[in-house]
């Protein structure tokens, strides 16, 4: 697989993600990815991506629960 920004060769490893939002912070941390071998860029399949964004949405939700309730 090559890479969308440089072209280098992207190769299949672990890696963290995080996302600042709402006034949270997200660390997951050994995520499957691509990652390019010359840029960094890292490339996530359509199972980690819903995955990552089924966990934000809960994580939304229940932030919701706890402002409503105070």
């Amino acid at each position: 697989m090559k890479c969308l920004m440089c072209n280098g060769e992207m190769e299949k490893s672990v890696v963290a993600y995080t996302v600042d939002r709402k006034g949270y912070h997200l660390f997951i941390e050994k995520v499957p990815a691509y990652v390019c071998s010359r840029c960094g860029e890292k490339f996530f399949e359509e199972k980690e991506v819903e995955a990552i964004q089924n966990m934000i949405k809960a994580l939304e939700e229940k932030m919701q629960d706890i402002l409503v309730a105070a």
